[in-house]
């Protein structure tokens, strides 16, 4: 079992950074693999960014050369910073989690999400 939490949601005007952390409770985290993904009102959640136990990171095509995924697994902690940040940035962020690297097995874990909105 997997406890999120989010935090590091606001408010910012476009063009501003902000920078999401997910911190984790339980056993093992340096075997999940932690993503981030966004719920905008009116459409589906979708991937944004993710981060492998061994490392590596893919990204939507949205947010390539914008945001930034890591992880400190000392702090069980994922982060992601988001740089030069749009309107339809604007969203619920959450966070998430499932154990494994190339191959993912059992239940994904979800937080309660964060609210990022992004206006002049």
């Amino acid at each position: 079992q997997v406890q999120l939490v989010e935090s590091g949601g606001g408010l910012v005007q476009p063009g501003g950074s902000l920078r999401l952390s997910c911190a984790a409770s339980g056993s093992s985290f340096r075997v999940y693999t932690m993503g981030w993904n966004r719920q905008a009102p009116g459409k589906q959640r979708e991937l944004v960014a993710r981060i492998t136990s061994g490392g590596s990171t893919n990204y939507a095509d949205s947010v390539k050369g914008r945001f930034t995924i890591s992880r400190d697994d000392a702090k069980n902690t994922v982060y992601l910073q988001m740089n030069s940040l749009k309107p339809e940035d604007t969203a619920v962020y959450y966070c998430n989690a499932r154990r494994g690297d190339v191959v993912l097995i059992g239940p994904t874990y979800w937080g309660q999400g964060t609210q990022v909105t992004v206006s002049s």
